[in-house]
């Protein structure tokens, strides 16, 4: 009984051992077989954008000040107020001015008076002159003081219509029609406009047509033409895409951390009133678009076959039972996606993205322990 069972293990043996190196090389085998991350071709639409930040501001924006110096007295609107052309926004304590303009009125009918007077003695000098009365120099004089009584008169009208103007400046009107922005007086309120003008008031012209003011870098400027799409969000709206138009590249330029970067102007149409001026745009520049395209995803051209040598950018990888190099040509992109513009790729065709055994071979080689027990 014994010898039958010794015989039977031994049969066993002789067995499982060639089984078990079978299914070894079968599982190294299977381990060695490369399993490729792969993706579509696809056809679709790709869009090619230059990203930027920019300002909301009102396309005219008129900053309100005033000439003279003085106390407000009244003060007819607020923030956020609607207002029409020369509408009275406030007005300037007149008292000052309108002592000045009667002491204009004052000193223009004393000129007066002194030119009838210069006047009256030069027709007497002529008579006496005729009649040998007087010397010619007494008429010369008498002609000279009525010449610069004549300039004194004109000096005082000057005088009063300056102060009529002034006394008009106390009134402050609005020059446009639009919203009232900001208001940097109160009643009371002293403004001195000794040596520049004091802004009382900020209003903007139409708060339903904006612009946005962004910095675009030298490096993507060549791509921004005028009329092209602009797609933008604001913080306040983040789950809504505006639209506006490029309106302008400004060729002044400044530099900006080492990089020269242009102002490009946005024209926004704003009918809901829902963008305010200062809002940070988080501006996208449409620069050009495909539509009905085959599409090839970015990655794809990453991917090198192990002991491949194809130059980057000039062969992606499709599967057909194994890894066949395509020659292509690419378009614009965006990111993601980009436009193949010739070579041996259809519709549905698979191409490598990545070789995931070689990923699965790093984290089994990260995995294993590097403890060493050691010897004594």
């Amino acid at each position: 009984m014994a010898r039958f069972r010794y015989k039977l293990v031994a049969v066993f043996s002789l067995i499982a051992i060639p089984a078990g190196i079978y299914g070894f090389n079968v599982w190294r085998a299977a381990e060695e077989v490369p399993h490729y991350r792969t993706e579509k071709i696809a056809r679709g639409s790709i869009v090619k954008t230059i990203s930027a930040n920019g300002t909301l501001n009102p396309v005219v924006l008129v900053n309100v000040g005033t000439q003279i110096s003085g106390v407000v007295n009244k003060l007819n609107v607020d923030f956020n107020d609607r207002v029409h052309k020369d509408q009275v926004l406030a007005e300037i304590d007149p008292s000052l001015i309108n002592a000045q303009l009667e002491q204009s009125q004052a000193n223009l009918a004393n000129a007066q008076a002194s030119l009838k007077l210069a006047q009256a003695n030069e027709a007497r000098s002529k008579e006496l002159y005729a009649q040998d009365y007087v010397a010619r120099s007494d008429l010369d004089q008498s002609i000279q003081a009525r010449e610069a009584a004549k300039s004194q008169v004109a000096s005082a009208i000057g005088q009063l219509k300056r102060d009529k103007a002034n006394k008009g400046y106390t009134i402050i009107k609005s020059p446009v029609s639009g919203v009232v922005v900001s208001r940097n007086v109160d009643i009371g309120q002293t403004v001195a406009a000794s040596f520049q003008t004091p802004t009382l008031f900020t209003i903007a012209q139409d708060l339903q047509h904006m612009q946005i003011d962004t910095s675009v870098a030298e490096a993507d400027v060549g791509g921004i033409r005028v009329n092209q799409t602009v797609n933008f969000t604001v913080d306040a709206y983040p789950d809504r895409v505006f639209q506006g138009k490029v309106f302008r590249i400004r060729l002044d330029s400044k530099v900006l951390q080492n990089v020269v970067t242009y102002d490009v102007v946005i024209s926004v149409n704003n009918p809901e009133e829902i963008l305010l001026p200062g809002m940070t745009a988080f501006v996208s520049i449409v620069i050009d678009e495909r539509n009905d395209i085959l599409k090839l995803p970015l990655a794809a051209l990453k991917f090198r076959p192990a002991g491949g040598i194809s130059k980057p950018g000039k062969n992606v990888y499709r599967l057909d039972n194994k890894a066949v190099a395509v020659p292509i040509q690419i378009g614009i992109a965006d990111g993601k996606y980009a436009e193949i513009t010739s070579g041996d790729l259809k519709e549905g065709d698979l191409v490598i993205l990545e070789d995931q055994s070689e990923r699965k071979a790093e984290d089994k080689g990260q995995g294993q322990s590097s403890f060493r027990v050691r010897a004594f």
